[in-house]
Formats: C-alpha cells, sequence, structure tokens
C-alpha cells in the first residue's frame, strides 16, 4: 500500500522560506512520480511542480520557478520542496501526491497525501 506522508508546512511572513517533506512508502517499481500540489480556499486544486523518480526530473508551474525547488533523498525515500521568496498567493494546503499516470494532471496521481498548512503573511 503506497502512503505519502507530508511535514513542513506553518506561518511565514512575505520573503520568508519553508521546505516540505513527503515521506513515501510502498512503491513497488521506480517508474513513479511524485507531485506537489496546492488548493487556496475557495480554489481548485492546482499542480505546482512534479518529480520523476526515474530519471530524477522536475517541472514546476511559471508561478513559482526559479522560487521553488524539489529534491529527493532515496536512501530516505522522501522527496522535498524548498520553498523561497514566498508570496502570499502561495498560501493554501499543499498535498504531496504520487502515481503512474500522467504527472502533468491530477488524474495521473492516484494516492495522496493528508495535506499540510502554508500560510504565508503580508
Amino acid at each position: 500500500e503506497v502512503q505519502l506522508v507530508e511535514s513542513g508546512g506553518g506561518l511565514v511572513q512575505a520573503g520568508g522560506s519553508l521546505r516540505l517533506s513527503c515521506a513515501a512508502s510502498g512503491f513497488t517499481s521506480d517508474d513513479y512520480a511524485i507531485g506537489w500540489f496546492r488548493q487556496a480556499p475557495g480554489k481548485e486544486r492546482e499542480g505546482v511542480s512534479c518529480f520523476t523518480r526515474s530519471d530524477g526530473t522536475t517541472m514546476y508551474q511559471d508561478s513559482v520557478k526559479g522560487r521553488f525547488t524539489m529534491s529527493s533523498d532515496t536512501a530516505k525515500n522522501t522527496v522535498y520542496l524548498q520553498m523561497t521568496n514566498l508570496r502570499p498567493e502561495d498560501t493554501g494546503t499543499y498535498y504531496c501526491a504520487g502515481g503512474y499516470g500522467d504527472k502533468y494532471s491530477k488524474s495521473g496521481y492516484l494516492y495522496w497525501g493528508q495535506g499540510t498548512q502554508v500560510t504565508v503573511s503580508s
């Protein structure tokens, strides 16, 4: 059974930084992707970034390019999202998701974490 556990959210002032972690377990092969999504109140869940386990490639939504960075620690089966220069519009619940499907679509992710709250004050 695949499990994803996020941690690292919190309250930070604009311009500050946070690092989110996603501990993954249960994947049976390396051809999966891990994605970070976020959802602000009253808005749809949107993709922020994704990481392909097999080749280590990462992709980012335009609004976070240059500010967010995904990395992984294969020994710990953990993926990180380092967020810098945070803005109030980055506020939301951040979810880690995993799956073997289309990594650019929510439908490609079968497994979801419980979410962690990120709040950026102005």
